[in-house]
């Protein structure tokens, strides 16, 4: 890396602290204003807040998925015991 692009990360790191600094400045309301501002362009730009499937998650297995069945049933078809 030559002396130019230590250079230019060093002013970027600089940028990006001084970001860090007014975003602490800034009072717990002021703080949650600038967020619901964030969050309100996420969602104008076409962020959704649906989650997305994480099969890492505990809470996998007992989430649904696919489309149920049109008549509402589970699906699985029940087998009845009889003594032979």
């Amino acid at each position: 890396m030559n002396e130019q692009q230590q250079l230019t990360r060093l002013q970027q790191a600089e940028l990006e602290a001084d970001s860090w600094l007014e975003w602490y400045r800034l009072t717990p309301l002021e703080r949650m204003r600038e967020s619901m501002k964030l969050w309100q362009f996420y969602l104008e730009a076409g962020g959704s807040l649906d989650p997305e499937p994480d099969s890492q998650s505990p809470f996998d297995s007992v989430m649904p998925h696919g489309t149920p069945p049109a008549y509402r049933r589970s699906g699985l078809r029940v087998i009845r015991r009889s003594g032979v």
